[in-house]
């Protein structure tokens, strides 16, 4: 069993998409729009193979809407290596992006530091 793909509702999917592709070099899918729901996404692909779907429906600007809430606590992205990390941070954390913790070691072992992408969900960088 393998996770096919994680769903992220966001406001903003342009800026959202391009976050991505810029910091972790994400491939974006064409735009899927549905006319009658307004819920429109893009899938984004890692180098690795792992997908993010990120989408967005026109409610969730005006309002929240139950049983479709933003974001996610938080995706984790493994980089390979401390140095990895550290780097990564520092690029993202120059650019303006909120920087939440680290890098250090949690108390559960894992080498990380916590981000946020421009909706302020959390991604911890990690080994």
């Amino acid at each position: 069993m393998r996770i096919e793909h994680v769903g992220l509702f966001v406001r903003d999917l342009k800026k959202v998409v391009e976050f991505y592709e810029m910091f972790f070099e994400a491939s974006a899918s064409g735009t899927y729009r549905n006319p009658v729901t307004t819920f429109s996404s893009v899938f984004l692909t890692f180098p690795d193979g792992a997908r993010l779907e990120v989408g967005t429906r026109e409610d969730l600007n005006k309002h929240h809407e139950p049983g479709n809430p933003l974001g996610y606590v938080h995706i984790a992205m493994a980089l390979g290596s401390k140095e990895k990390v550290d780097a990564l941070t520092e690029k993202i954390a120059a650019a303006g992006y909120k920087h939440l913790s680290g890098p250090r070691v949690t108390g559960d072992g894992y080498y990380e530091s916590v981000v946020c992408d421009p909706e302020g969900n959390q991604i911890e960088l990690t080994v």
